[in-house]
Order: C-alpha cells, then structure tokens, then sequence
C-alpha cells in the first residue's frame, strides 16, 4: 500500500516492464502490461467478429449481428467518402484501428485498483497499468504503423517519380527545392505526432483523473466517479473516431495526386 497520495500517484503510473527505462516513452524497455492488455483484446475483438461473421444470416439477423454490420457500415462510409482508391485494404484497417483503440480507451472506465489488485493477488505483480492508449510507446508505435502506411500509399499512388517530384518542387515550385524539402519533411513527422500525441494526452489525462478520483474517501467517489466516467465515454468514442479518420484522411493525402 502506499503510504502518501503521492506515492499512490507515482505507483499507479509505473509499468511492469521488462527493465528499468527512465524516459517518459520506453525505449530499451518492454511494458508487458501493455503488451499483455493489447493482446487480450485484440484477441477479444477477433473473436466477437469472427462469431457474428460465423452466425450470420440473411434472415433475421441477431443483435451481435446488427452491431456488427452497423460498425462495418459506418467505417466503410468514412473510407468511401474519404478515399477514392481501392478499399480492400483501408477499409479493414479503419474498422481494426476503430475497434481496437477504442477498447483501448474503455479500460480506462474499470475501477482504479481493480484489475492491478487483482495481478498482485494473482500473479504478484507490484505494477500493472491497464490502459495501453495511456503509454506512449503504444500510441507511438500504432501511429509510425499508419506512418510507414503514408509513406507506401504515396508511392502506389504516385509512383516513386511522382512522389519526388511532389516532394521537392510543391507547394512553392522547383527553384525553391530546400523550402519545399523542409515543409513537406515537417508536414509529414507531423502526422505520426499528431496521432500518437493527442491519443496519449486525451487518455493520460483521463487516468489521471480517476487516479486522483480515488484517492477521496469511499464514500465521496461515487459523484465525481460517475460523473466523470459518464463524461469520459464520450473522450473515448471520439479519440477512437478522431484516430480513424485522420488514418484515413493521411493516407488518402498519401494516395492523390496534388
């Protein structure tokens, strides 16, 4: 137990890891729990949809069912209004980035101490954080993925001649070469930033809360508690969308022709 608030602060925001990593994001260190939790839900993910998948029929069609085609509707409208290439691709990774930030984001909704209380009992874990979009080394790494997408979406659409010439010549023409280099290399680091950034802020900011939710007595939690998690399943449907459609929105950028 800790024994000050601060302590019980500073406990709650350490990662079972696999070493000792200082800096704000890991770099030589593993966080397990991330990985672990990411894992488990992922799995959870593929599994609700593999069984509506499984169940589906075309009479009539069962909650799971209409759930689930209702999501599929709603992502594949976002990459067709959005995209104008082929969509075999983009409009599974929308749906999969869609689902699992958002899944993501709702283990923020489970009681502070609830999940790593129950690692310690179980497992003898002294740490163990459950919100992965709260770390920035996973934000990070699901952002340089659609990084590395912009990147390969911008040479299928505009070939590798293509995208030289829009790399060094706009928005400002050929004799400007260096200002276009500089803009444009800004303009695309901005992208993988962005994401990652405001995910980990939005979601940091909203354990936080919780954090310091829990440190009032039992008997005061309950209003602030309820009132804030009400209020945060709105940040956590929106950070989700607002991941999705800037995916979608960077890579169709990527694709087209200026």
């Amino acid at each position: 137990m800790a024994s000050s608030p601060a302590e019980y602060v500073t406990h709650h925001l350490e990662h079972w890891a696999s070493g000792k990593d200082e800096a704000f994001i890991s770099t030589t260190a593993w966080h397990i729990d991330t990985l672990v939790v990411s894992l488990v839900l992922g799995i959870f993910f593929l599994t609700l949809f593999r069984m509506a998948a499984v169940r589906a029929t075309s009479g009539v069609p069962g909650k799971l069912q209409n759930f689930v085609e209702i999501l599929v509707d709603f992502v594949d409208g976002a990459v067709k209004d959005a995209f104008h290439g082929p969509r075999g691709f983009l409009a599974p990774l929308a749906l999969t980035i869609f689902v699992w930030t958002f899944l993501w984001n709702c283990m923020d909704l489970i009681p502070v101490d609830l999940l790593p209380l129950t690692a310690k009992h179980l497992f003898g874990l002294e740490y163990f954080r459950v919100v992965p979009s709260a770390d920035m080394s996973a934000t990070f790494a699901l952002s340089l993925t659609v990084f590395a997408l912009i990147i390969v979406y911008s040479f299928k659409g505009k070939g590798a001649i293509g995208f030289a010439k829009e790399y060094l010549t706009h928005p400002f023409g050929k004799w400007m070469m260096p200002a276009n280099v500089i803009l444009n290399t800004v303009e695309l680091l901005a992208k993988p930033m962005s994401l990652a950034l405001r995910l980990f802020g939005n979601l940091y900011a909203g354990e936080l809360i919780f954090i310091l939710i829990a440190l009032l007595p039992w008997w005061a939690q309950f209003i602030p508690g309820m009132g804030w998690a009400i209020f945060h399943i709105l940040v956590v449907t929106l950070q989700a969308f607002i991941f999705m459609t800037l995916t979608i929105v960077y890579i169709s950028m990527a694709y087209e022709h200026h």
